[in-house]
């Protein structure tokens, strides 16, 4: 008699227990949903309101209302390691006038460390004492701008159980990491949701799943990275002066940019060409020829990076008329494969990890570019953690976008030279100008450190394999591929690149391109006037280079019809010199006199 009563009871608490558990059910399923949203929200409107301040125009309205004078180090604090650490000093007058950072040690004298409106600078020759960075808005240092201090301090060796006790904690946090998005896959899966967990998984009526809802994990991961930043969204948003952003901001205005209806020449290459090579001169001389020319040289940048830079601004291979390629003169460390796969990111899609990937020499650098590709995300950590210290400086650094490349166009080029510094390749000895500082010191010693074999081969390397895939870009299209080569330094042929240019060229390449400067075009300028650092021409370098450079161009294509120029095939001729490489000399030169002849 009984037996009714209990089961409408059980019947009431079952139809009590299923809403329940149905709705815990559904609010289970939509937490992984909601955070993926809120990430999405957070980051549209930090591009909304990015985008909206890189419009806002400045002051009055006028565009010219002055910025605070600024001057700043990254970092601040440096680990020294080896008895030196470096440091990255950036500054801005705000007003475009001329600055003049000067740095003091303790019970020293302040000396020049750089000059120039706006820039950044390494100071690797950090030790284990104070250095204080002066912005000053003369040289006779009256008028004091900004000022930032360094300070250096003494790496400290972990003890073996210190790095034992961090090596576990990492994993520790991998495995957490993996449990919590197995626990939230899991309970957003379908189904009824059980209160307990069975005592016998294999006969519950409801199984576990482990390798699908980890598989899931997986892939909701790479969807949440590729929503955040293989879209695009994130990369707006990159810090404009870090190497990542700058090459985005560059590439992003060059797609925007609207056809000039002149012949366009495009100028690729590291920060030998970006110092060495004006548009603004470039475009005065090749005017009559109906040239225009577009640099997208951009310092730190490598080969692989010039062919993605390629495939992003010109996806149909016909916007330009030429391609100039540098070739030869250089090296590539394998300590930078982080600097160059971050620099690489926002042009990387998920079909060029094998590609990319092949890129490096070591398979630790194999490995990152291959899951940079995949993951995005892993090579822009830094940038993140940047964007949430500090995401009002990022914003107005975003603002300042269209003044970087107005700098960028306008710039022209160092003021200072080396002249009165001398270097003996017998002994190896540098004899400095008195008027040089530490820091140009310093890089002129590291350019002239010898390079191992296996570097040099590597950067040899990069070129037989990835000038080939531009010219295979341009294969089916008129525009020609120009191969030039750049000034070697200030005092002429370094010892770690005594080698010839010519296992830089095979046939295979230069057989397939349009054609190329001889090696020794650019001999003239290997001298300690045209220099400012170890590596990099300074203003009056960068005149001379570009006025033999265009000259030669205008020689090429200002006359010739690039279709059939292209087409031909025309051939290099590499063995061709120069009669004279003094200074009169190649200024008198016609650009037919300076190429090689087909």
């Amino acid at each position: 008699m009984n037996a009714a009563p209990r089961l409408n009871d059980e019947v009431c608490k079952r139809s009590q227990i299923g809403p329940r558990n149905s709705w815990a059910a559904a609010k289970a399923r939509s937490l992984p949903a909601a955070v993926v949203m809120c990430l999405a929200i957070f980051l549209a409107t930090m591009r909304m309101f990015g985008g909206a301040v890189e419009q806002a125009p400045a002051g009055d309205g006028t565009g010219n209302s002055p910025v605070a004078p600024v001057i700043a180090a990254k970092p601040e604090h440096v680990t020294v390691a080896g008895g030196r650490g470096s440091t990255e000093i950036q500054w801005d007058t705000g007003n475009g006038s001329i600055g003049f950072v000067f740095v003091t040690e303790k019970d020293r004298k302040p000396v020049l460390f750089a000059t120039g409106m706006k820039g950044s600078r390494v100071a690797p020759w950090i030790r284990v004492r104070r250095y204080v960075f002066e912005l000053y808005n003369d040289a006779e240092r009256r008028t004091l701008l900004a000022t930032v201090t360094v300070s250096g301090t003494a790496k400290s060796e972990a003890s073996p159980r210190a790095m034992l006790l961090q090596g576990t904690a990492r994993w520790l946090l991998v495995v957490a990491l993996i449990a919590i998005v197995y626990i939230a896959v899991y309970l957003s899966s379908t189904g009824t949701l059980r209160t307990t967990f069975p005592t016998e998984p294999t006969t519950s009526p409801r199984p576990l799943h482990i390798t699908r809802n980890l598989l899931l994990g997986v892939a909701a991961f790479v969807c949440l990275d590729g929503i955040i930043f293989h879209t695009g969204l994130y990369v707006s948003m990159l810090a404009p002066d870090s190497y990542a952003g700058r090459l985005a901001v560059i590439t992003r205005a060059e797609k925007q940019r609207p056809a000039s209806g002149l012949k366009e020449v495009l100028v690729l290459g590291d920060s030998r060409m970006a110092e060495g090579f004006s548009t603004a001169v470039a475009d005065e001389l090749g005017s009559t020829a109906g040239l225009k020319f577009v640099n997208l040289a951009e310092p730190a940048s490598s080969v692989n990076t010039w062919y993605y830079m390629l495939r992003e601004v010109d996806p149909s291979a016909r916007r330009y008329s030429a391609i100039v390629v540098p070739y030869g003169i250089g090296y590539e460390p394998s300590t930078a494969d982080p600097l160059r796969i971050s620099m690489a990111a926002p042009l990387l899609r998920y079909g060029d990890c094998f590609d990319f990937a092949s890129g490096f020499q070591r398979w630790s650098g194999r490995f990152r570019a291959f899951t940079a590709c995949i993951l995005r995300g892993s090579a822009y950590q830094s940038d993140v953690a940047d964007l949430l210290e500090h995401p009002v400086a990022r914003m107005r650094s975003i603002q300042q976008e269209p003044k970087r490349l107005h700098s960028r166009a306008v710039y022209k080029g160092r003021d200072y030279d080396l002249v009165g510094t001398s270097y003996d390749r017998k002994t190896g000895q540098v004899t400095f100008s008195p008027r040089l500082t530490e820091a140009q010191r310093e890089a002129i010693r590291k350019s002239l450190v010898q390079p191992s074999q296996a570097e040099i081969q590597y950067f040899l390397k990069l070129q037989r394999d990835w000038i080939p895939r531009i010219v295979k870009h341009y294969s089916n299209s008129p525009t020609a591929i120009v191969l030039t080569p750049v000034p070697r330094g200030p005092f002429g042929e370094l010892t770690g690149f005594s080698m010839a240019y010519h296992p830089v060229l095979p046939p295979v390449i230069t057989q397939r391109t349009a054609f190329s400067f001889p090696e020794q075009t650019f001999d003239f300028l290997e001298k300690p006037e045209y220099y400012f650092d170890g590596y990099h021409l300074n203003a009056k370098g960068r005149q001379r280079f570009t006025e033999t450079l265009v000259a030669g161009l205008v020689g090429r294509l200002g006359s010739a019809d690039l279709h059939g120029c292209s087409s031909s095939k025309l051939k290099l001729a590499s063995d061709r010199r120069l009669g004279s490489t003094d200074d009169s000399d190649i200024g008198s030169n016609s650009g037919d006199a300076i190429m090689s002849s087909p």
